[in-house]
């Protein structure tokens, strides 16, 4: 066979597999609450029976956030109150639910970044946040565990937190951002910061965008 035949068959099968990342992504997101749900802005209540109702849940946030493209997933985003989130901040890490989250510490320290939402589709907002925060809840099965976050993990807990509090990143975005990405919402366009740089031009530190 030529380099030339396995050349054309490794495009095809690139292009066959771009397909199916598409269409798994939307399908994934057609179970995702969308800007404009009431649910969006409630808060949930804490979760009070642990088996395997929960654990089914659990498995069904793993499987949307994945095929959704995302880092984390709040239950309140597929339209459920329940004070339960998962992330997975990095494709080396393990996907992990918390159940019934707390935060026990925020650092004073903070970083800007962008960040997106499934449930905000097509949008990108700069929002500030403690760069370093640990969380207490539950695992699946009912034991508590702490979370000791930095950087991105910490960002990703922290927005899914807001989730379960009825508050959304349009939220905590500066007001001009906050406008622009709610007419991007209302139109059914697009909205980014248009700083992509580390360090804007006041000097925050920034972080790379992220989307939960």
């Amino acid at each position: 066979m030529s380099d030339e035949v396995k050349t054309e068959e490794r495009e095809a099968e690139e292009r066959r597999l771009e397909v199916e990342m598409v269409e798994r992504r939307e399908a994934a997101l057609a179970h995702v609450v969308q800007f404009g749900d009431p649910v969006l802005k409630s808060k949930a209540s804490p979760v009070t029976s642990f088996g395997p109702e929960l654990r089914s849940e659990v498995e069904r946030m793993f499987a949307i956030m994945r095929d959704g493209l995302g880092i984390g997933l709040a239950a309140t985003q597929l339209g459920a109150l329940r004070r339960l989130l998962v992330f997975q901040a990095g494709p080396e890490s393990e996907p992990t639910a918390l159940i019934n989250p707390e935060v026990e510490y925020l650092s004073d320290e903070q970083a800007v970044a962008e960040e997106g939402c499934l449930s905000l589709p097509r949008v990108t907002m700069d929002v500030e946040r403690p760069l370093y925060a640990r969380f207490r809840g539950r695992d699946v099965e009912g034991a508590p565990i702490v979370i000791e976050a930095a950087g991105l993990e910490a960002r990703v807990l922290q927005h899914e937190l807001d989730h379960l509090d009825g508050v959304l990143i349009l939220d905590r975005t500066p007001r001009e951002q906050r406008k622009a990405a709610l007419r991007a919402l209302r139109e059914g366009g697009s909205y980014s910061p248009s700083s992509e740089e580390e360090i804007d031009e006041e000097g925050e530190l920034r972080e790379p965008r992220t989307d939960a």
